[in-house]
């Protein structure tokens, strides 16, 4: 896909070597977001696994946007100035990747560790294996921050502040996330997959956590494999010292260069309207899409399904069938965002603009979150009709469910390339780099989920534990961003269109 003013139309087409090194460069996509759909997928189960309770799951999550919001900035900062001779972005891809497979490690085995620090095997509350949890998860979405933002920047500087590289490259991107998404999900869903590891399972770790266990180990083996191609085959030329010295050249030589608080306040001040509005609206799509992020595979298993957690081994039985069957919803989801992804150009071209495309697609994420409320009332209805039994939900309702995941792929291909490619092209005109310019971006996302986790887990414990009131809330926030997406000046929406 090609954004770019008609006056640019005519410049020559890029080189097949650089759009090879983008692709690259973007498919490390690839193996964090395989991690990432783990994540998604299976985690919010597994700590209930633990015995931690549901309205205390939302906090846990609390580490990403936490995370992204302290290393993203400080990371794209240091990235932009960093003068090792390996480059300034592929140093902190590889310290990023050695942070990821120590946290996976942690995640998997939590069970048994926990079961080393004393943890019971009876059903319970596990509190030793919670702590290494929480710890390992604390360190895997830090070190996602350290991969995803010095790769986006990376891409930047591969395109040489050339518009339509740019977007072509966070296209490339968004594609890779889905590939890696539909391999996470479908090595969650299978349930036979710790097979292929079998000393994953031990005595404090079932075949459910095995399960999980492998899923996290063959992470570890992709990401490190596909950043291990990009630092040999994608080469960096070093930072020149001297130019650092820019804010003594413009401003005198007795200024020092601005501190990393300096430049966040710089960049704010030199970020344009369109820009501005570029964050409230990426804002109000995270607000509306991370109630089912966090709970989309939890809200299959108990209100679809109609299984516990933590009830007898039938009700277990069917929360782990329906955690596997949002699994498998998850591949739909991922697979439509991968193809709108490719068509976005198409998809402007029809539409007229982006902001026209930007708001259809807030309305149908609005309209998604308010149908997992009739979905669910559905299968509820069948659960009664068939006397309660603890019996799986019939097809029309596995069909509803598994349409909501995969329209919810249309939203989330334009958030995940969109605004991305905005920023990188707009910062070529302010003082500071791409990667913080990216970073500044990232705080559009994890300001709006910690909001999110911080208020989920309480308002749907008013409502016995229940996923729905935080989804209809997101719905909401998505049906305001549908209307703010309008405000985007026509000026700025037609240089995105080639």
């Amino acid at each position: 896909m090609v954004f770019v003013d008609t006056v640019e139309s005519q410049t020559p087409p890029p080189d097949r070597n650089t759009l090879k090194k983008l692709a690259l460069v973007a498919s490390v996509a690839a193996g964090v977001q395989f991690g990432w759909a783990l994540q998604l997928s299976l985690l919010t189960p597994y700590t209930q696994l633990l015995g931690l309770k549901h309205k205390w799951v939302s906090l846990i999550w609390l580490c990403g946007p936490i995370s992204g919001l302290i290393v993203q900035p400080i990371l794209g900062h240091h990235s932009d100035r960093c003068t090792s001779p390996f480059g300034r972005r592929r140093p902190f891809l590889v310290a990023g990747t050695f942070l990821l497979s120590f946290g996976v490690l942690l995640i998997g085995f939590a069970a048994d560790l926990g079961r080393s620090l004393g943890d019971s095997l009876e059903p319970g509350v596990k509190h030793g294996a919670i702590t290494v949890f929480v710890l390992g998860f604390w360190f895997l979405d830090i070190s996602n921050n350290m991969i995803q933002g010095p790769c986006r920047a990376l891409l930047a500087d591969l395109s040489c502040q050339n518009a339509a590289l740019v977007t072509i490259g966070n296209a490339m991107f968004a594609f890779f996330m889905a590939v890696g998404s539909i391999l996470g999900y479908a090595a969650g869903a299978y349930g036979e997959i710790h097979r292929l590891l079998p000393f994953t399972s031990t005595e404090a770790c079932d075949l459910n956590c095995a399960n999980i266990k492998t899923c996290f180990l063959i992470s570890v083996v992709l990401t490190t494999s596909i950043v291990t191609m990009v630092v040999v085959f994608v080469k960096e030329e070093r930072l020149d010292p001297s130019c650092l010295l820019y804010w003594q050249e413009n401003q005198g030589a007795e200024e020092k260069p601005p501190s990393f608080l300096m430049q966040i306040v710089l960049a704010a001040k030199s970020t344009s309207r369109p820009i501005w509005i570029l964050y409230v609206v990426t804002a109000l799509n995270w607000i509306g899409i991370f109630p089912f992020t966090l709970y989309d595979t939890d809200w299959v298993g108990k209100e679809i399904y109609g299984g516990q957690a933590m009830g007898s081994p039938v009700q277990i039985k069917l929360y782990h069938d329906g955690v596997r069957a949002g699994a498998f919803g998850l591949m739909f989801y991922v697979a439509t965002m991968g193809a709108v992804s490719l068509f976005l150009e198409l998809l402007i071209r029809l539409l007229g603009n982006v902001n026209r495309l930007w708001s259809a697609c807030n309305f149908i994420l609005a309209i998604c979150m308010g149908m997992t409320v009739l979905v669910s009332n559905m299968a509820e209805n069948a659960r009664h009709a068939n006397g309660n039994a603890p019996v799986h939900p019939p097809t029309e309702v596995k069909a509803s469910c598994f349409a909501i995941f995969a329209v919810l792929g249309i939203p989330q291909a334009v958030t995940y390339s969109i605004p991305f490619a905005l920023a990188s092209i707009y910062s070529k005109d302010t003082t500071t780099g791409q990667g913080l310019a990216l970073g500044l971006l990232n705080l559009a996302i994890v300001i709006p989920q910690m909001l999110v986790a911080l208020i989920s887990g309480p308002l749907d414990a008013l409502f016995g534990s229940s996923n729905l009131p935080a989804f209809v809330w997101g719905g909401i926030a998505a049906a305001i961003g549908g209307i703010a997406a309008f405000k985007l000046p026509p000026a700025e929406s037609e240089n995105m269109a080639s």
